[in-house]
C-alpha cells in the first residue's frame, strides 16, 4: 500500500516550500492544457523507461504522483511500491487541484 494526500494537503505541502518529487504522468496534450508548477513530466505511456529520472534531482525527497483524476499515479504507485519504493498518491488527481497552474510546456 502507499499513502495518499488530498490535493488540499499537497497546495498546503507546495505553500509551506516542502521538498518533494512531485511526477505528473498525464499525457503531453493533458500536461500542456494545465499543470502544477512544481510538477515534472512523466507520461504513463513512457513511465517504465523514464523511472531512472525520479530521483534525478533529490534522491531524499517523496516521491508524489498525480493525474488526472489519481487513476493513472495510483497504478503508477502499485508498481513503484512493488520495485520496493515509498510514494504517495494525489487522490482525485488534477480534476480535484484547485491551485494555480501553469499551461504549455
Amino acid at each position: 500500500m502507499y499513502e495518499e494526500w488530498s490535493t488540499q494537503e499537497l497546495k498546503e505541502r507546495l505553500a509551506r516550500g516542502e521538498k518533494m518529487n512531485l511526477v505528473d504522468v498525464r499525457e503531453p496534450e493533458e500536461w500542456q492544457e494545465g499543470h502544477i508548477a512544481e510538477a515534472r513530466h512523466i507520461p504513463l505511456s513512457q513511465f517504465t523507461e523514464r523511472v531512472g529520472e525520479l530521483h534525478a534531482e533529490d534522491e531524499d525527497s517523496p516521491l508524489v504522483f498525480i493525474c488526472r483524476s489519481g487513476n493513472r499515479s495510483g497504478r503508477v504507485c502499485d508498481y513503484m511500491v512493488q520495485q520496493g519504493y515509498t510514494v504517495i498518491n494525489v487522490a482525485g488527481g488534477m480534476l480535484a487541484w484547485s491551485g494555480d497552474v501553469q499551461t504549455g510546456d
